[in-house]
Parts: structure tokens; sequence; C-alpha cells
């Protein structure tokens, strides 16, 4: 293998527990129902897609742009005052893939400005070889375009990278594109279907280090 390409929310950081915070206070103040099922609905998702999941739930005339917004005021407050919520091994594992000499990339729904801001807060931005975000793709995860243009860029084939995820939305991406999906879940446990198509399913990202080192060559 000669890639391993990872998510970012759920994955690298854990925004997405910061982020339903942050949508549920504010749905709870506006008397908004089931905002915690709607937002699992969203995880992986683009911008495009997420606006349409949640005006089919609250309506067309919903005001999205203005609720998120205020829930990325909410979001960025909370990382200025406490830090990047960085997940357990990132930086072990992203020296491992450095020492080694393994291409790394970024294939997530968000937009390129919030992935470079969240990278450059956590000071790992120099890891990434390429970076792929929500707003280059026109089908977002489940579709495999994200990940099919990430392998593009670093001139790979598809079966020669792995893939880093945590949602149902980003497992399935990865499969349909062809790479070699990780599991590392974070707000939604796995179920049968993310058995059969992830390559293993871990508990953190400190387990991919020993999981590559067993399936070295492989």
């Amino acid at each position: 293998m000669k890639a391993v390409i990872f998510d970012m929310d759920g994955v690298l950081f854990d925004t997405e527990r910061l982020c339903l915070e942050s949508w549920t206070r504010l749905a709870d103040e506006q008397g908004l129902e089931d905002m915690e099922e709607v937002f699992t609905r969203c995880i992986g998702t683009n911008h495009h897609d997420t606006v349409e999941i949640i005006k089919a739930r609250y309506g067309q005339d919903f005001p999205y742009e203005e609720f998120s917004a205020r829930a990325g005021k909410l979001f960025w407050q909370w990382i200025d005052e406490n830090g990047m919520p960085v997940k357990k091994g990132v930086r072990e594992l992203l020296d491992y893939l450095k020492e080694n000499r393994y291409l790394v990339s970024l294939a997530s729904s968000s937009s390129q400005r919030s992935i470079e801001r969240c990278l450059d807060r956590a000071g790992i931005r120099e890891y990434f070889h390429q970076i792929t975000s929500g707003d280059r793709v026109v089908h977002s995860k489940p579709n495999p375009e994200i990940y099919q243009l990430a392998c593009d860029g670093l001139g790979i084939s598809p079966k020669d990278a792995y893939a880093i995820e945590d949602s149902y939305n980003g497992i399935r991406s990865a499969y349909a594109a062809g790479l070699q999906p990780i599991m590392v879940p974070d707000l939604i446990p796995p179920n049968e279907e993310m058995q059969q198509m992830s390559r293993v399913i871990l508990p953190d990202l400190t387990q991919v280090i020993s999981y590559l080192e067993q399936n070295m060559g492989v």
C-alpha cells in the first residue's frame, strides 16, 4: 500500500461531537425536535446535501445558513477557549506514516477553508500531501467521487490506498471508490454493513499503526 487518506471530522478531531453539541443547543432554544437524529444523517455529507437533509425535516423555508452560522460561532468559541480537540493517536500515526514514506491525504466533506483552519490550529497541516474538500465535488459521501478525486491527485490507484473513516457514509464512499477502508468509529457504532465493507475496524488511531506494521507490503 502506498497511501493513507483520512477523513477529518470524527477521525482526526473530536469535532463531530462538538458540532452536535452546538446544533442541539440551538435546536433546544428554537424548539426543534429530533436534531440529534437529523445531525447523524448529515455526518459525512457536504454543505449541499446537509442543506437538503435539514430542509427535508424542518421545511424548505428553514433558515439553514443563519442556523449554521450561529452554530459555527459556538463551535469556534469552544475551540478558541479550549484548543483543537485532537483525537488519540493522531500525531503518532502521522509521524509513523511520514517516517515510512506513505503518501498522506485528506478527503473531507468539510469546506477547504474549514479544513485548513482546523489543520493549522492543530499544527499538523504539513503532514498532508494533498487535501480534497467537500466543496470540490458535486456529490458528497457516500458517493465515491471525493475518494476518486483524492487518488487522482496523488497519482495512485484506489486499490493502493487505505481510507480511514468513522462514518457510514465515509466507509461507503471509500469502498465504492475501490480503496481499502479502515473504520475507527466515533459517534456511530459499526453495523453489519460496516463490518462487511471495512478491511478492519479499530478502536483508535494508535491501533492503525499496529495494523499497518502487520500488513506491510500487503
